[in-house]
């Protein structure tokens, strides 16, 4: 069990896993900044550049669900070192690659490494820290690494494709995947998984895989291939039809892959549509924001990463410190709906941000609103997803908060980026391009905003609060003090 190793050494685990962690949500982001100089070396097309994206959010969506569970079964530190080694091993192969068809390729692969540390790393978590106040601090490192991941992975790629090549965006994470690696054998006993003995659900596994991979598929390519097509309309009737057939067999099966009891603890499933709206405005933010200052305000990719820099380190004085004061003092309700409010404004701002914007008076305001949102708001939200679950489940549990960000985020991002390209469109043959574009992008800002107070919303008056909790944490602490003077 890994919550039995001592006190030190869990918080030298944590940070490992977290850098292991890291590693998978700068991919997400460290890519897009090179992809004019892949294309270029490697002779992509427009259309078919895509694919260097998609290729990985196809794969680690869809394996998010099943990996989860795979670590309840086999062991969240066995699925762990796996899933590092696959993406680890697959990074070189995209910085070695020398043809389209090779990088496309290995980065499916690291699609389905990352989705399975991602989907065990935060059950890992769970179960090496049980106390609420410890709880409570690790996961606020873990949530800042989750939300600041991404644009930190915008500054380091336009410093590594600047200074060095776009195969080393890939290559860095050769010796980073092999430190992890040996410092998690060391720092983590193995161990059966919680649900050992119970069988794999096969029928389960291919239907809800199938499912969310079709649907990712739909998302990524609705702008392309257009949303009201029979190729994306195809797609997402096949995805909720497989869906169907997923719930059909959890119920039947002795041992299912996704128990639907799950379902029945308010907070799991107010979590995860929290986590739904809260993922589609976070990018929003993050993607839209990142075009208005390159295509509006002439932003070099360096500066639009070190434009970030201020979210970035509020979000860590929070993530690292006030958040889990926050959450033992207040629970999780109100630091989520404050959080969540705060973001919804600076989104706000953004959608008021003039086509002759500057920094400071424009964009600054607005990064400053959703740095400190997102510090506050993160760590509850995961916190509220997973505190009800039993260790069985922390897997499963991990993976469908996992899913829901993402699948939030791909479905927000590919909504609000098509309803501020259709207001572009329509306003582009009367306004020069810049304002049509920051019109376009004011919608997309608008929409984010709706999303995170509908999610502020449903975090201050839909979650369940855990006064119990509460308790137990100031009884422990009140323990520790009493055991200090002894």
């Amino acid at each position: 069990m890994t919550h039995n190793i001592e006190g030190r050494t869990r918080w030298l685990a944590l940070v490992v896993l977290c850098l292991g962690v890291l590693m998978i949500v700068l991919d997400t982001t460290i890519v897009n900044v090179a992809l004019p100089s892949i294309a270029a070396d490697l002779g992509f097309s427009e259309t078919s550049l895509v694919w260097v994206v998609n290729a990985y959010m196809l794969t680690f969506g869809g394996f998010l669900l099943l990996g989860g569970r795979l670590g309840d079964l086999y062991g969240h530190r066995k699925l762990f070192l796996a899933g590092i080694t696959l993406f680890t091993l697959a990074s070189l192969a995209c910085g070695l690659a020398n043809s389209q068809v090779m990088l496309v390729c290995a980065r499916a692969v690291q699609g389905l490494g990352g989705a399975v540390v991602s989907a065990v790393s935060l059950s890992l978590i769970m179960n090496l820290f049980t106390e609420p106040d410890e709880r409570a601090k690790a996961m606020g490192v873990y949530g800042f690494v989750c939300a600041g991941g991404g644009s930190i992975g915008v500054l380091l790629g336009g410093l590594l494709t600047n200074l060095l090549s776009w195969h080393w965006i890939f290559l860095v994470n050769l010796p980073i995947g092999i430190a992890v690696y040996a410092l998690c054998v060391t720092l983590l006993p193995a161990g059966r998984g919680h649900a050992h003995g119970e069988r794999l659900d096969v029928a389960g596994a291919i239907t809800v895989t199938a499912s969310l991979m079709l649907a990712v598929y739909a998302i990524v390519n609705g702008n392309e291939a257009g949303w009201t097509s029979a190729q994306t309309l195809g797609f997402i009737g096949i995805a909720v039809a497989l869906l169907a057939l997923f719930l059909a067999i959890e119920t039947r099966v002795q041992h299912p892959l996704m128990p639907l009891a799950l379902f029945r603890m308010r907070n799991v499933s107010i979590a995860n549509a929290i986590g739904v709206l809260w993922a589609a405005a976070m990018f929003a933010w993050f993607f839209i924001s990142a075009l208005y200052m390159q295509r509006v305000l002439g932003f070099a990719p360096f500066q639009v990463g070190l434009a970030f820099l201020p979210a970035n380190l509020i979000m860590a004085v929070f993530s690292l410190g006030l958040s889990a004061r926050i959450v033992m003092r207040f629970g999780i309700r109100r630091p989520i709906g404050v959080g969540l409010l705060l973001a919804a404004i600076g989104l706000l701002l953004f959608a008021r941000a003039p086509v002759a914007g500057q920094f400071v008076a424009d964009v600054l305001p607005g990064m400053v609103l959703l740095g400190i949102g997102a510090g506050v708001a993160f760590n509850p939200v995961l916190l509220a997803a997973m505190n009800d679950v039993e260790p069985s489940d922390t897997g499963l549990a991990s993976g469908i908060v996992n899913t829901s960000f993402m699948m939030g985020g791909a479905l927000g991002l590919a909504v609000l980026a098509s309803l501020a390209a259709a207001q572009t469109g329509e306003l582009g043959a009367t306004q020069d391009m810049h304002t049509a574009l920051t019109d376009g992008y004011h919608v997309a800002f608008l929409c984010g905003a709706i999303f995170a107070a509908l999610a502020a919303a449903l975090g201050a008056f839909a979650l369940r609060t855990a006064p119990s909790q509460e308790a137990q944490a100031q009884e422990q602490n009140k323990h520790r003090a009493a055991t200090d003077r002894v």
